[in-house]
Parts: structure tokens; sequence; C-alpha cells
């Protein structure tokens, strides 16, 4: 059994956990799994008195316990789940969630590695070991486990393909364009999402091309009812790409953009905050001021 009294370091991936209770508990909001803990581990010492010899309720607890990051008490609570009779997949899942969680890799892949052999299409468990691989030094297998948890998934969420173009990155530069082509990917399945179209746009200025990112950002503010970040940040990348005059023009169009807000968004600390930096910058390129 590893010791968990003395963890290097805590990788806390609330989000996939939270569906993981949603599965093993089966709440009804996600945002129950991070809410008051107090009243969450009340609950679960109910269930506990009510059944105390049924493994299920042990995991639940033991999961309550792992999303708080009080992971001696939950690695006691899947032990107990386990001396019940707990099926070994399911004592396995847990125990590579909070492996992973506490930064063991090697036991989390143990776990997951025995649990997939029965459940290979397991999205949860595949991006937990995909995350103690990547930490193993294997990427590329890293990479290929959030690949099948997107394949395996009926609804990815556009934080597998993030993840997964992360990691092709870490990889090494050769790999930028192969990260890119993932996220369009998402981008085909979940639509034009703001979130994948800023991670390939950062992937793209990584490669130098500037192109690509100002397409990029156009979409987005195509899309968007209000232009001046959008227009500043394509004036800053126009800038990286040496064509100051273009990038006069985007940052004169940011300030009309602005101006056309009412007085109360306008005083908005964020507003006037990008407001002062495309003014520098249009001083810094003595450009005329709309």
């Amino acid at each position: 059994m590893v010791n968990l009294a003395r963890p290097k370091s805590f990788m806390m991936k609330n989000l996939i956990g939270a569906v993981a209770l949603l599965v093993v508990w089966g709440l009804g909001m996600c945002a129950r799994a991070h809410g008051d803990f107090h009243s969450l581990i009340v609950e679960a010492n109910q269930a506990i008195e009510k059944s105390p010899n049924d493994p299920e309720v042990y995991l639940r607890r033991g999961e309550v316990y792992r999303l708080h990051q009080q992971w001696e008490a939950a690695a006691a609570d899947y032990n107990k789940a386990e001396a019940l009779g707990a099926t070994q997949n399911a004592t396995d899942l847990a125990r590579g969630r909070l492996y992973s969680d506490t930064d063991w890799p090697l036991a989390a892949r143990a776990s997951l590695d025995r649990f997939l052999a029965s459940q290979s299409g397991h999205v949860e468990a595949l991006t937990f070991r995909g995350r103690a691989l990547l930490r193993l030094g294997q990427p590329f297998s890293a990479a290929a486990d959030f690949s099948r948890a997107i394949a395996a998934s009926t609804e990815p969420g556009p934080e597998l393909f993030i993840e997964r173009a992360q990691i092709l990155a870490s990889a090494g530069a050769d790999q930028l364009k192969t990260a890119v082509a993932g996220l369009d990917e998402g981008i085909q399945k979940l639509g034009p999402l703001v979130t994948l179209q800023l991670k390939a746009m950062d992937l793209e200025l990584k490669e130098k091309n500037y192109d690509a990112a100002i397409a990029r950002i156009d979409l987005i503010a195509a899309k968007s009812p209000r232009k001046e970040t959008w227009q500043a940040r394509r004036g800053e990348i126009l800038l990286q790409a040496n064509r100051p005059e273009e990038a006069k023009a985007a940052f004169q169009a940011a300030l009309k953009s602005m101006d056309t807000l009412p007085p109360a968004r306008r005083n908005v600390p964020a507003v006037r905050d990008l407001e002062s930096r495309v003014r520098r910058e249009l001083d810094h390129l003595g450009g005329a001021r709309p």
C-alpha cells in the first residue's frame, strides 16, 4: 500500500472528480461535489449508519474525502470498502484517482491498468491514466489515452481536447502541428468554442503562424457582441508579426469600439486597463488616436 502521509505534490482535477462523484453517487448537480464539506460528510455518515456493511457507501464517502483533499481518510474508506467486499474494479478506480491526485503516478498507473483491462472505454480512468503517464515521462502514451477517452465519450468536453493538446505541445516543437490538429478536431465536434480557438491560437503563435492565429481571432470577434478585446489582441499579434501599420489599425479599431460603450461599462476596471494598454501601444507606434 502506498504511504500517502507525505505526498510529493497535489494535482487536484476537480472537474473530472466531480463527474466521478456524479457517477458513483448519482447526485443531481455537479456543484454538489464542490459543496460544503461538512454537509456532504454528514450525509455520507448517515448513509453508513443506515448500511454499515455496504461497501458502496464507504466508496461514496471516500470520494467526498478525496475531492476535498482528505487523502488519508479517503484511503481508509477505500480499504474499508475492500474489506466489505467491494469489487476489484471499484477499488482500483478509486485508488487510481487518489494516487493521481497525490502524485503517485506509478501506483496510479498500476491501479488504472487493472481497471482498464476490463473497462477499456472508461473515459475517466483513461484521463487519469493519461495524467499518470505524462508524469512518468510518456507524453505520447498519455496523449493516446486522451484520444481514447475522446473517442469513447458520447459528449467529450473541451477540457479533454485542451489537455491532450497541452500534453502534445510539451513533447516538443515538432508536435505543435499535431496539437493544433487535435484542437481543430474538437472545434469540428463541439463548434468554434472560444476556449478551443484561444488554445489553438496560442500554439499557432508558438509556431509563428501569425496569419492562422489572426484568422482565429477574427472568427472569435465575428461571433462576439463586443469586439474591442479581440481587436486589441489582433493588434498585439500583428506587432509580434512585425506588421506595425496593420497593428496600428487594429488598435485604433479597438478604441473606436470602446467609444461606443455606455459610461458604466467603460468605467469597468478591465475596460479601463484595456484602453490604457491600447493607447500606450498607439503612442509607441506613433499612431493617431481616433
